[in-house]
């Protein structure tokens, strides 16, 4: 097998890769594939980081964060309250991604198990020929009006087939399908599975149920956190042409926003206000043209400010300032007379823009994500009481459009 690495938003060169993996590596659309003058192969990331394997080539992108943040930024957006500072869940001290998370996981879940699988009631409800718990009453005439049995019944079921259960059996299927994972891992990830051989795994798609953190599933919830972060990451298998790519990946876009979204909701928490992502609106008057601000804060039911999340600054060669466009557009539709681009620290300077001809401007603001991560919940609370002080009604303008 050969390993390659290669860090977020960079090009590097490698010795010639075959041509088959060479596509499948670029179908992923992961990475860009190219050739130099001199024959060998050059790799541009971006902003998805983990692992991809095709064929004998195993490619690692890695994110300048460091796995431990990078995790506890996923974990922060799910769970604010349970991941409190990266040693929430101990995790190995090796630098690769999915190793980290896998080796932690199957540690945490034994761990969680060892005092027996946990068990709950749930509700179920199907068609017996024998009555059992209660009658759907309303189910039972309109689906089998003048019909004995079966019957239509709801009861309580003590099983272990539980969204606890379910949650780490799903963790535990992807990530026998991610390539990287240790052999031994491999085999304790089966082993998991067949304790859990009366759950069913979760629906692909389909929203991941709460699990609270009471006295009954304490013990589960460390192995929870990692199940939901494997979970938050994208899977990949893929047929393309005479290889398969497989892959365990994190978009640093998505992260970023996700993450600041609950920070900053959590932030505003004491001022009330609604923080609504991705607001819908349209940037004509006919809603031809649709515009999804990151971020918008509301007063009894008024936007009165705008915020866009921004990993990575846009700079394509014939709009260098397309962050600024696009901000200034978002202040017209709304009415408002100051936006806020949030940039990770790094892509853009802390500056205030005040555009010609009208009464808009635009801040950034940049969040050093590699501070300690009580100074950087401090930065988010700082950006959150600005955000508060400089709130306003919006412009008539705004209302109308």
């Amino acid at each position: 097998m050969r390993r390659l690495t290669l860090p977020e938003y960079t090009t590097r060169a490698y010795d010639q890769l075959p041509m088959p993996e060479a596509l499948a590596l670029a179908r992923t659309g992961a990475v860009r594939v190219a050739a130099d003058l001199t024959g060998r192969t050059t790799l541009t990331s971006a902003s998805s980081v983990g692992v991809l394997r095709t064929g004998d080539i195993e490619l690692r992108v890695t994110p300048k964060v460091g796995i431990r943040r990078l995790l506890w930024l996923v974990g922060y957006a799910s769970d604010p309250d349970g991941w409190h500072d990266e040693q929430t869940v101990d995790l190995i001290a090796v630098d690769d991604l999915v190793p980290a998370i896998a080796v932690s996981f199957i540690a945490a879940a034994n761990r969680s198990m060892a005092a027996g699988i946990l068990q709950g009631y749930r509700v179920t409800e199907e068609a017996l020929p024998l009555l059992r718990g209660r009658l759907r009453e309303a189910d039972q005439i309109r689906s089998r009006l003048g019909v004995a049995v079966p019957l239509e019944i709801r009861y309580d079921d003590y099983t272990v087939n539980i969204p606890e259960n379910q949650i780490l059996l799903t963790a535990a299927l992807r990530l026998l399908r991610v390539p990287g994972v240790p052999a031994p891992t491999q085999t304790a990830l089966r082993r998991l599975m067949s304790l859990l051989t009366d759950v069913t795994p979760l629906i692909p798609g389909h929203e991941i149920p709460g699990t609270p953190d009471d006295r009954r599933t304490h013990r589960y919830q460390p192995a929870l956190r990692l199940a939901r972060l494997i979970l938050a990451g994208r899977s990949l298998e893929q047929p393309v042409g005479p290889v398969t790519a497989s892959g365990f990946l994190f978009d640093l876009n998505a992260v970023f926003e996700n993450w600041l979204t609950t920070a900053l909701r959590v932030a505003l928490r004491p001022f009330g206000g609604l923080l609504r992502a991705q607001w819908p609106g349209h940037l004509d008057l006919r809603q031809r043209i649709r515009l999804r601000p990151d971020l918008v804060w509301e007063r009894g039911g008024d936007p009165v400010a705008v915020i866009d999340a921004k990993y990575k600054a846009l700079r394509p060669a014939a709009y260098p300032h397309a962050d600024l466009y696009q901000m200034l557009a978002y202040c017209t539709v709304l009415g408002l007379r100051l936006g806020r681009l949030v940039y990770a620290a790094g892509e853009e300077q802390p500056l205030r823009h005040t555009i010609r001809r009208t009464n808009t401007t635009i801040e950034t603001w940049t969040l050093d994500l590699s501070k300690p991560i009580p100074d950087l919940l401090a930065d988010v609370n700082g950006l959150a009481v600005a955000i508060v002080a400089t709130s306003s009604s919006p412009a008539a303008l705004g209302a109308s459009a």
